[in-house]
Parts: C-alpha cells; sequence; structure tokens
C-alpha cells in the first residue's frame, strides 16, 4: 500500500489510534486525528500531529479515513464520507498490509484473550518466533515495525477489528463461540456473526479454519471460508481436530495430556486450551511441546484469576466477563456457595439466562452500576432477597467480605461492560484486587 503524501484522517485516539498515527507517519503519509473526547489529543503534541474535536467538518479534505475499534463503523460522517469515494477503512485492517509473518487471527465472544496468550505461550516454548497482540496489550499497527518473515503474529481479533476487514489475512483463522454480546453496537445477532464471519471470508486455499464444531455459527462458518477446517470439541471425537474424550485432550487420534493437568478452571478454558493447540500445532509446535507448554501457562489476568484466601474465603477476578455468556461460564467453573458481583453498563444483554444457575449457586448477588436496575427486574423472581444493591464495586466487596463465611467464593463475573464506573474492564479488574487485598480479617 503507497501512503507517502495521502491525506490520512485518523478516528480514535486510544492505544490503536495512536499506534495507527505513527505507522501512517512512518509511511509518509500526511496525518491528522480526532476524537470525541478534546483532551484524547494531548499525546499528539510531541508528534506535531494536528488534532481536532470530532465533528463533521474535521472529516473532508482527506484521501483515506482510519477509525478505531471504539469507533462505530456506520458513523453518519464515515457514511458520507464514503458516499464521497474517500476510502475507510479499520486500524488492523491498514496494519496487516505492512506485519510481516504469517497471522494468527482468534475471535470468538469469550475465550479471546486466554486462547492468543496461551498460543502465543506455546509458540514460544516451542522456540518458534512469535509476537502477540491486537485486541490484547500491543495494537497490530506497533507490532509492524518488530514483525519478521519468519515469526507468527497471534493476534486477538474483536467484532469491531474484523467488521472493516476487506484484504485482511490470518493464515490460521481461530472461531471459539459466538453468543450475544455488543448488541447495542451491531444491534442483531446476524450483524455480530457476520462481522466475526469476516476473519474466515478473507482466508484462502492453502489457509486454515480451526473452529469449535459445537457452536453452530461457527460451524458456518465452515462454509464461509477457502480454508481447510480444523475442529475442537468437547463433546465427540472428530477429524481432522482436538476433542476431550475419558478425561483427556486427544489430537487426532494421539493423546496430548489429561485435563488435569491444564492449570486453568472451568470446561470454557479446556475448549480455549483445545483451540491454542490447535492453532500451534499447524503453526509448527509438537505434541509433547503443546502439553509441556500448557502445564506451565499461568492464565490471564483479569480472567478467572485468583486474587486470594482470606479467612476461608477466595476471591475470583473475572472482570473480563464483560457478557452473560462469559459470566456463566465463570459460574460453570465452580460447586457453588458463591457471593456473585453483577453489573456495569449494559449491552443490550438478556440476564434471564442466569436465572437458574444463581438460583442453584449464589449465596447473594451484589449488583453494582447502570445495568442493576435491568438485572434486579430480569432475576428478582428467581433470587429475590439475595438480590443486593449496592452501586459500587467497594460497596459489594464490604458486603461480601462481611457476609461470606469459610468456604464461600466471591467472584467477580459482571456480565456488563465497566465504562458506567471505570475506564474500562482491566481498571475494573485492578479495583477489585486492590479492595480485596486491603481487607483484613475479621477477629
Amino acid at each position: 500500500m503507497h501512503l507517502s503524501g495521502v491525506r490520512t484522517l485518523v478516528v480514535g485516539m486510544a492505544r490503536s489510534g495512536l499506534a495507527c498515527v505513527e505507522l501512517l507517519r512512518s509511511q509518509g503519509a500526511l496525518v491528522r486525528a480526532t476524537d470525541a473526547k478534546p483532551e484524547a489529543g494531548a499525546p499528539l503534541e510531541a508528534l506535531g500531529v494536528p488534532f481536532a474535536a470530532q465533528c463533521p467538518a474535521v472529516f473532508n479534505d482527506c484521501d483515506l479515513i482510519v477509525v478505531s475499534p471504539g469507533v462505530p463503523y456506520d458513523l453518519p460522517e464515515l457514511e458520507a464520507a464514503r458516499g464521497r469515494g474517500v476510502r475507510v477503512t479499520g486500524e488492523v485492517e491498514l496494519a496487516g498490509a505492512f506485519l510481516k509473518g504469517p497471522v494468527i487471527g482468534v475471535t470468538g465472544s469469550n475465550g479471546k484473550t486466554t486462547t492468543t496468550a496461551l498460543t502465543g505461550h506455546i509458540l514460544r516454548e516451542a522456540g518458534i518466533p512469535v509476537q502477540v497482540g491486537g485486541n490484547i496489550g500491543v495494537a497490530v499497527s506497533a507490532m509492524v515495525a518488530a514483525s519478521r518473515d519468519d515469526q507468527w503474529n497471534v493476534l486477538e481479533l474483536s467484532s469491531f477489528q474484523l467488521e472493516t476487514m476487506a484484504e485482511f489475512r490470518a493464515g490460521i483463522g481461530v472461531a471459539l463461540n459466538v453468543t450475544p454480546d455488543h448488541l447495542d453496537r451491531h444491534k442483531t445477532m446476524a450483524a455480530y456473526s457476520a462481522a466475526k464471519a469476516r476473519l474466515f471470508e478473507t482466508q484462502r486455499a492453502g489457509d486454515f479454519a480451526v473452529l469449535n464444531a459445537d457452536d453452530a455459527e461457527c460451524v458456518g462458518y465452515a462454509s464461509r471460508t477457502a480454508a481447510s477446517p480444523l475442529w475442537f470439541s468437547a463433546s465427540r471425537a472428530i477429524t481432522p481436530g482436538v476433542w476431550i474424550e475419558d478425561g483427556a485432550l486427544w489430537f487426532d487420534g494421539e493423546r496430548v495430556m489429561t485435563l488435569s493437568e491444564i492449570p486453568l478452571r472451568g470446561m470454557h478454558n479446556a475448549e480455549n486450551t483445545m483451540a491454542a493447540a490447535a492453532a500451534a500445532r499447524l503453526a509448527g509446535a509438537s505434541i509433547p511441546a503443546i502439553a509441556s507448554a500448557v502445564r506451565s501457562f499461568q492464565g490471564v489476568e483479569h480472567r478467572l484469576e485468583f486474587v486470594r484466601n482470606l479467612r476461608g474465603v477466595n476471591y475470583y477476578n473475572d472482570s473480563k466477563a464483560t457478557n452473560v455468556d462469559a459470566t456463566m461460564k465463570a459460574l460453570d467453573a465452580f460447586e457453588g456457595r458463591l457471593f456473585v458481583i453483577l453489573g456495569g453498563k449494559d449491552k443490550g444483554s438478556d440476564y434471564t439466562a442466569l436465572r437458574a444457575v444463581l438460583e442453584r449457586k449464589a449465596r447473594a448477588v451484589l449488583l453494582i452500576g447502570a445495568a442493576a436496575p435491568k438485572i434486579r427486574e430480569q432475576l428478582a423472581a428467581a433470587l429475590g432477597p439475595r438480590l443486593k444493591d449496592c452501586e459500587t464495586l467497594g460497596n459489594a466487596v464490604a458486603e461480601a467480605h462481611r457476609e461470606a463465611s469459610e468456604g464461600d467464593t466471591i467472584l467477580l463475573a459482571p456480565a456488563c461492560a465497566s465504562f458506567d464506573q471505570f475506564d474500562n474492564f482491566e481498571h475494573r479488574g485492578r479495583v477489585f484486587k486492590e479492595l480485596v487485598n486491603r481487607l483484613e480479617s475479621r477477629g
């Protein structure tokens, strides 16, 4: 892609947007930037990049517009620009044109970060050159400079990043699951699933699609790609693929490891491990190397992360459980006696799916944030007095600490976004851990 002298506007100045500005400048583009928050332009001052608060006029006089993942792709100003013939693309699509080395792209409603991190860990432990980024850690634009032809790029890819895909290509695409999420932005499940399908629609013959054989949407992606499918299943043997049988993981009939050797809680993490194993095997890792690396994997912060045990009460941080299905998976990882913290910014979710499991396993459900009234309305019939209105995370932790007894578990698994009270789910998780680590034993 030739960008020298191209008048380019970058929309959205979070991590991806800033990295995109740097990449565009390195390619000789004439770069301007905008964001709905006027203060977001501060980091650009040292670079000498013009910045203006977002308004319709900002979108004029440019040849290319690059949007960050957090910016809705159907923004009226973007629709108008497309109507004028201006090319509008996403940060990952742009970066992909300059990224050296093959790509493993990981998508799904839940488990993306763990699977991406685990895949990278397996390849590193197997001695295969790799770098990890995308929706996790480092923006793809920031990975370009360090990329090499002989190095794998393992990328977590969200629906926001995938909806702008046109030519971006993953040699290995992974779809973990597709359940309702981000419907406040995508509006319908069909549109949400279609965004994720772009990862597979841009693949070519000779590529591979690692797909969950137990998820109907993922199965459907096999007919939308030129790549060869490789399946994983928690319910049955399937070839070519990875499956669970007799308490162990099997890869095309070869035993990989027992489930008890996987250091991550929950069946959903067994599924994540199967997907990571499949991708790593396709990238050249041996079965023994995969098993050894999985055993040494320490997990990812904010994903069913054990925080501490205080007076026989366990505290777990699953702040990344930002939708109902993720919370369901977190709840499934525990036998019961739970104090569950729910709430935050609603994403158009239906919380009634949580009724039965919470009725069985929760001693109390502590409601926080803007979504609390909706969650209470949808769960009240099943949980009644077990629902506690706490408003803030601090109040919820204090309430759980007062009421919990030895053998109980306090679980932050909010089923909501964090943006009503926190900067992001990482911020929410860090605050939870700080609150928990400041608790003192009751005398």
